[in-house]
């Protein structure tokens, strides 16, 4: 038996001969490290998607570009498609598509506000290089 926290990080597939005869052998399957959404992202994120008349849904994704190779890109969606990755924090879900996803497993979405200005900010555990704005990075 998996521990809870085993099992948000597993999938359990059965196959279909197992099914058909009656036996449940799962064959465990490793999710890359989930997304975090901190209490503070979410709560700006729902304010802005109030404002807009919107589902509370923050879309990351990865796009070529920036000064490290590859930038982040923040969209509010209408929906998660069936193949994003979901995460959920207060009622705000961080949808991420499987290609963005790869470059982004394991981050953490924050959003800080300093004498700088105010900004969505990713800590991405994967990124080994970035820039200045915190906006792009490289792998």
């Amino acid at each position: 038996m998996l521990s809870p926290q085993r099992r948000k990080r597993c999938g359990l597939i059965y196959s279909l001969h197992d099914l058909e005869w009656g036996r449940q052998s799962p064959y465990i399957v490793f999710m890359p490290d989930p997304l975090i959404l901190t209490p503070t992202a979410a709560k700006r994120v729902a304010a802005i998607a109030q404002r807009q008349s919107k589902p509370a849904i923050l879309r990351l994704s990865v796009e070529g570009g920036g000064c490290s190779g590859f930038q982040y890109k923040f969209d509010l969606s209408d929906d998660a498609d069936a193949d994003d990755s979901v995460s959920e924090t207060d009622g705000v879900k961080l949808v991420v598509d499987p290609v963005s996803l790869d470059l982004v497993a394991g981050s953490t979405v924050d959003f800080v506000e300093s004498l700088g200005g105010a900004a969505f900010r990713v800590e991405n555990p994967q990124a080994a290089a970035g820039c200045g704005c915190g906006s792009s990075f490289g792998i």
